[in-house]
């Protein structure tokens, strides 16, 4: 039977906006703590531990992908994930953190690094011709899941409680990512043949090159590509762990518009993976890249010297934007530079950039706040690393033109 290519996208959109749920954990944290008298820090630990695995797994994860095939990659993510919640629920009642800290950072964190990848690269295969949209589609999932989960998750601890809440969040996602894996595909031969007669060429920046992951490994281009990556997604969620008392200190914003200035900038980092993800495909991404860097440090120096809240607002709006389009736009890039033939390995490797800014971005901004009681100094060196990322970002087109090199002479 024939597959549509276009099921296989909404089948990763919907697995994506399962795992992404994990970016609502800020709703259970004073929840959790007023009912089981653990710090709220401690709860808040539970997501950093979470967002490491995440990274870590997704390396070894992408190979499993490239493997044993995306079907089984879902599969074992829904099975993680699904159980990784509901032994948060155990742990809740149960009164015992470090069964949270398993549970939601260790079993949960190892499903988001498998889902997380399962995706991405079988959806760039299957287009080609667009590989900014089809990872923007992908992960702008990811992007919304907060949006969808909060109101749910709010609902359901007032009607049946907060351990309960853990029971049936954990079994639907395991029920909808368990379905959704099973139309993730491959794309034969055929299909690729069809694509290629209808619609433009696929994008290579590298001369058609396709390497493995321990090729890929060994070029310069995958560690400025990962360094640029590492300073993109530090950035954006050191903000996302603090928007809200920022907003509030530096412009005297009201609590309540705080909170609605976040669900904002949180649309803004959905939409923005999909669009500059497509714009991507239009102006390159070598260029795309180049312009988030110019973006955030326009943006920050904005939030510097900004006293109103709503320009406020705007600027960490567009700086949202473009922390979600790190995210959807590195895919595509590293397919066009490293190709398509092991791209689930590729793309869980430079994935360990997001382990480490999860760790260093909230706690570098935390720590420099809770010193010097200001966030000034650290918008600035933000500023500092968004114009050194934006050098590396012309400095590795250089590299592409020594893998071209490279592929000529395979040729």
């Amino acid at each position: 039977m024939k597959t549509n290519r276009y099921i296989v996208a909404l089948a990763g959109v919907m697995l994506h906006l399962m795992i992404g749920s994990v970016y609502a954990w800020s709703v259970y944290t004073k929840p959790i703590a007023a009912q089981t008298g653990w710090s709220e820090s401690s709860v808040a630990f539970a997501f950093s531990l979470a967002i490491f695995f995440l990274g870590m797994s997704a390396a070894f994860m992408g190979r499993l992908v490239e493997k044993f095939g995306p079907t089984l990659t879902g599969t074992v993510s829904a099975i993680l994930y699904g159980s990784g919640i509901a032994l948060t629920g155990l742990a809740v009642q149960s009164q015992q953190l470090w069964l949270l800290y398993a549970s939601y950072g260790v079993i949960a964190g190892l499903g988001l690094g498998a889902g997380y990848v399962t995706p991405i690269s079988t959806i760039i295969k299957w287009f080609p011709d667009r590989r900014g949209l089809a990872t923007g589609l992908a992960i702008m999932g990811f992007g919304f899941a907060a949006l969808l989960t909060s109101p749910v998750a709010q609902f359901l601890m007032s009607s049946v409680g907060l351990s309960n809440t853990f029971y049936i969040l954990g079994a639907g996602y395991f029920l909808i990512m368990i379905v959704s894996a099973q139309f993730i595909k491959r794309p034969t031969a055929e299909d690729l043949a069809n694509f290629k007669s209808e619609d433009k060429e696929a994008v290579s920046l590298t001369g058609g090159l396709q390497m493995t992951a321990n090729q890929a490994l060994k070029a310069k281009a995958f560690y400025l590509l990962w360094f640029m990556f590492f300073i993109s997604i530090t950035c954006g969620i050191s903000l996302v762990s603090a928007a809200s008392p920022m907003a509030q200190e530096l412009t005297g914003m009201s609590a309540a518009t705080a909170a609605v200035m976040v669900g904002i900038i949180g649309l803004f980092n959905g939409f923005g993976r999909l669009v500059w993800a497509t714009l991507s495909d239009y102006i390159g991404r070598p260029l795309t890249y180049s312009l988030i860097f110019v973006v955030d440090m326009a943006m920050f120096v904005i939030l510097i010297f900004t006293h109103s809240p709503f320009i406020f607002a705007v600027a960490l709006s567009l700086l949202m934007s473009c922390y979600g389009a790190g995210f959807s736009v590195i895919p595509a890039y590293l397919g066009d530079v490293f190709g398509t033939k092991e791209l689930g390995a590729i793309h869980g490797s430079i994935l360990t950039a997001w382990a480490a800014a999860g760790m260093v971005g909230p706690l570098l901004l935390s720590f420099t706040h809770e010193v010097l009681k200001s966030y000034y100094v650290t918008l600035a060196a933000f500023i500092i690393l968004a114009g050194l990322a934006l050098c590396v970002s012309f400095l590795v087109q250089r590299e592409f033109a020594k893998l071209t090199d490279l592929a000529d002479k395979l040729d």
